[in-house]
């Protein structure tokens, strides 16, 4: 690429975020920040823009530590990242957060944080941990905590529970926005939501409920993850913020805010707005020192060849140059983590679901692929030895979440969709308590599998055939010390399992990780038991 970089200055075509214009010009930078920026004359090829920020990601959805994930995305122009760790928090409170940000600063990747702000999600689930006001007023004393993370308990804000309210009040008194998480919430409800405080929103899916959030004053982030991907939906919405939310690792090999520059341009976005919403919009919001060119901010610079396809050649984060031609310049070292499973040793017997007549009428969870929502159906199961057995032929298979926290809790139902024809498989990454949830055709391959997650202190696993297979989460039992290319190897692997036992779903474990999340409706499974979503309450296996 046709760039000078002389000692403490870099020359090139300068695309200027606040002007919106291109211009050849030369920054000088002293001590990792710019101390000038000049217009000059010449002709360069590439465009040198503001580093990349992803806005809301969670980090423990990558299956990577803060550092692995900084080695996988770094070369692709992330600078940047305004993580919410609110997945290990669920499973260790403020020591599992302080393992993210130590983590994280062994590397040259800016990790800010917001503080969790609903841990546990819900009261019908158990978690590791739980962070009360207190919790929140003392992560917002650290520098690196730059909001509230997503409000999901939305009906609590709306109905002004106090434990809520007073999150809501210590971030604002510290001067730091409130960031939301309100799917489909419309009307009075959405005013009263607003109207407290709640500055952001990353969970619309249709451009009637985007515009509706946007005219009341919110700003609105474009998600394009691996779990959800609405940026073809919302690209015409005038958002603020491109994010990612969740990135798994054999997506972030592909790339990570690059590719969804990319595709905003193909979707006919104005690539100066859509860089925007991943430089100078999370930059102004969160009140950070990056995300513009401008004397005074950190040198965090991309080269990349065109504003159409977004190809990075080099990076740069405090002037040092720490990514060139899709490879990180830097060593990382992945800090160990102290196991949180306590888990007693599982029978088949842990898995029946008992009952004393002949045959039952029960309730199903309906898995809908390529989407959080579930549905609820009924089947008809038949029962020997006083226990219920799955219907293998009709695809209704048995599906339990297994307490991890030493409470020895376990609850048992069934699900439809996976297409398990033998075998079971199990995951410790359970949202959003992260409990070990397993699907299987026998109760005795769900003990052998969930045994194993418990073993290897967290991770994947599929059970078939007398044969098991894992991929070790052994960091709280949601990331690995591996680089991504080597997880998401794994994982692969994983999927060719589950595929050659019956399942046609494109992500099997992501799918099998929501099923225990309670907040998005309509018919989900915790530790305590089946979980109506919509009416907010438990309900019996059998009708």
């Amino acid at each position: 690429m046709d760039v000078w970089v002389m000692n403490s200055i870099i020359k090139g075509n300068f695309v200027n975020v606040f002007t919106e214009e291109i211009y050849p010009a030369e920054i000088e930078v002293k001590n990792g920040i710019i101390k000038c920026l000049r217009e000059i004359k010449g002709e360069y090829s590439g465009y040198i823009l503001p580093g990349f920020i992803d806005s809301h990601i969670h980090i423990e959805s990558s299956m990577l530590t803060p550092s692995r994930f900084a080695d996988a995305v770094v070369p692709h122009g992330t600078t940047a990242v305004v993580a919410d760790p609110h997945e290990i928090a669920n499973v260790m409170g403020i020591a599992g957060i302080k393992y993210m940000m130590e983590d994280a600063a062994s590397t040259p990747l800016q990790v800010f944080f917001t503080a969790p702000s609903c841990v546990p999600a819900t009261n019908f689930e158990t978690s590791g941990a739980i962070l009360g006001p207190e919790d929140i007023n003392s992560l917002m004393k650290e520098h690196q905590v730059v909001a509230l993370g997503e409000m999901m308990n939305f009906p609590g804000v709306i109905g002004k529970d106090p434990t809520v309210m007073e999150k809501i009040r210590i971030t604002q008194a510290h001067n730091k926005p409130v960031d939301g998480h309100a799917p489909l919430l419309s009307g009075a409800g959405l005013c009263d939501y607003v109207g407290a405080g709640i500055s952001t929103d990353h969970e619309c899916t249709q451009l009637e409920e985007a515009l509706e959030k946007k005219r009341l004053g919110m700003k609105i982030m474009i998600r394009e993850g691996s779990s959800a991907r609405n940026l073809e939906d919302l690209s015409t919405a005038g958002g603020e913020f491109l994010v990612s939310d969740d990135r798994h690792p054999e997506d972030l090999l592909e790339g990570h805010m690059d590719q969804i520059l990319r595709k905003s341009v193909d979707l006919s976005m104005d690539p100066i707005e859509a860089l925007k919403m991943v430089t100078a919009n999370p930059a102004n919001h969160y009140h950070l020192n990056c995300g513009t060119l401008k004397p005074g901010t950190s040198a965090d610079i991309v080269l990349v060849d065109d504003l159409e396809d977004f190809n990075v050649h080099r990076v740069w984060i405090g002037g040092e140059l720490v990514a060139e031609e899709g490879k990180p310049l830097f060593r990382i070292d992945p800090l160990p983590l102290k196991s949180s499973f306590s888990v007693k040793t599982l029978k088949s017997s842990d898995f029946e679901v008992h009952s004393s007549r002949k045959e039952e009428n029960v309730r199903v969870i309906e898995v809908i692929e390529g989407h959080l929502l579930t549905n609820e159906s009924e089947a008809i199961l038949q029962i020997i030895d006083g226990s219920l057995q799955a219907d293998v032929e009709n695809d209704i298979l048995k599906i339990a979440v297994v307490e991890r926290y030493g409470h020895n809790h376990i609850s048992n139902a069934f699900v439809k969709g996976f297409g398990l024809k033998n075998g079971a498989i199990a995951s410790s990454v359970a949202h959003d308590s992260h409990n070990i949830i397993v699907v299987g055709t026998s109760s005795q391959e769900m003990a052998e599998a969930a045994n194993i997650v418990s073993r290897n202190m967290g991770g994947l696993v599929a059970v078939a055939d007398g044969k098991s297979y894992s991929l070790k989460l052994p960091i709280a039992g949601l990331m690995s010390t591996m680089r991504a290319r080597d997880v998401s190897s794994q994982l692969n692997k994983l999927h060719e399992v589950v595929n050659d036992i019956g399942s046609n779903l494109t992500s099997p474990f992501m799918t099998l990780s929501f099923m225990a999340l309670l907040v998005i409706p309509k018919l989900k499974i915790s530790d305590l038991g089946l979980f109506d979503g919509e009416k907010f309450h438990f309900v019996d296996v059998m009708k």
